[in-house]
């Protein structure tokens, strides 16, 4: 089974030596030496999020990208997500259009909703639009995947009549649209021919299963041609599981905390629900080597994955740390991960 074995970030603000965080203009040249040294290790995929807010240093993530692959050599660049609802479609595919040709053919752009929603009234949308606008801007922009004239008419923003976007590509933008779980989502991902990308943040991977059974079905109703399932999961990798799980629970007690405060849910984050989601049935992938590769190679096999993405960057935790991370995904879980998958195809038919 063949696997592409990617990265996310969404640029968290880390803290430095002294303790105390790192500033914005350090943290994007941090994860600018992440994505070096993913593409150094050998890895498919770098991702950087779009966020609005103080904890996330990254709210242009394609110059980010663009500085990343003058950087780089082989891997792929793109977003986790774009904020397409809050964004001008025709922009957005003329800016990674433009990282295509800078990057040599190597940029991907994952569009979503967002599960933040700072960018809607700093960009001067009204909330009450949530869904209407996404549906409307995904239209348009799976219109410009074709890369030729159109002609489009909705209600979030003025028509197009025969218009044209530049520059053009050489072999057309790969583009995906992340779901958090809503079977609408995942249709309407299909009804475009768009990637799935999952958020798969809690509870068991497993439980998707349905979402990918649903968008293959979904692919077949609209004669779609096959497309890709992606999952995109937090975790952490140390040398040992009790290093890896010291490191990360913090990071994830604070940053649940003050989620869940400012969204009213209610109870507190303690160390047996992290130890839950970390184990077998749970959405973190972290620990050691081996129980991250084996983590990561059951849900591919389950859910029919061809791509992983592990967020690697969680809260403050250092950038030595996530250095670290980095290295052992791609020098032993990766091989691991393929190794994995590959003891446990059947033999070929006689």
């Amino acid at each position: 089974m063949d696997i592409e074995l990617g990265l996310d970030t969404f640029g968290d603000v880390t803290r430095g030596v002294d303790g105390h965080p790192v500033s914005d203009a350090q943290t994007i040249r941090n994860v600018v030496a992440q994505a070096r040294l993913a593409d150094e290790v050998g890895l498919s995929f770098f991702g950087v999020g779009e966020h609005h807010r103080h904890e996330f240093a990254v709210s242009s993530p394609e110059i980010v990208l663009a500085a990343i692959a003058s950087a780089t050599e082989r891997i792929r660049l793109g977003t986790a997500v774009t904020v397409l609802s809050s964004d001008d479609p025709v922009r957005v595919y003329e800016r990674f259009a433009t990282l295509d040709a800078v990057s040599n053919g190597r940029a991907e752009v994952i569009l979503g909703r967002g599960s933040f929603v700072e960018s809607f009234p700093l960009f001067g949308y009204d909330l009450r639009d949530y869904e209407a606008l996404f549906e409307e801007k995904l239209e348009l922009f799976a219109a410009l995947l074709t890369e030729r004239p159109v002609t489009w008419q909705g209600t979030m923003r003025p028509a197009l009549d025969h218009a044209d976007v530049f520059p053009k590509t050489a072999s057309g933008l790969t583009a995906w649209v992340g779901v958090g779980g809503s079977p609408e989502s995942v249709v309407r991902t299909a009804r475009h021919g768009l990637g799935l990308m999952l958020a798969i943040i809690g509870g068991a991977p497993a439980r998707f299963r349905p979402y990918v059974d649903l968008f293959h079905r979904s692919l077949a109703s609209f004669e779609r041609p096959s497309a890709p399932v992606g999952v995109h999961s937090p975790g952490h990798i140390a040398e040992t599981d009790e290093q890896a799980w010291d490191e990360l629970y913090p990071e994830m007690a604070a940053m649940r905390e003050k989620i869940g405060r400012e969204r009213g849910w209610s109870g507190g984050y303690n160390r047996l629900q992290f130890q839950n989601e970390v184990g077998p049935e749970g959405a973190g992938f972290a620990g050691s080597p081996e129980r991250v590769a084996r983590k990561i190679a059951a849900t591919v096999r389950t859910l029919g994955l061809t791509r992983f993405d592990l967020k690697f960057a969680n809260g403050g935790l250092e950038h030595d740390k996530l250095l670290r991370s980095i290295e052992l995904y791609g020098t032993r879980v990766a091989p691991m991960v393929r190794q994995l998958l590959a003891d446990e195809e059947p033999p070929p038919s006689a």
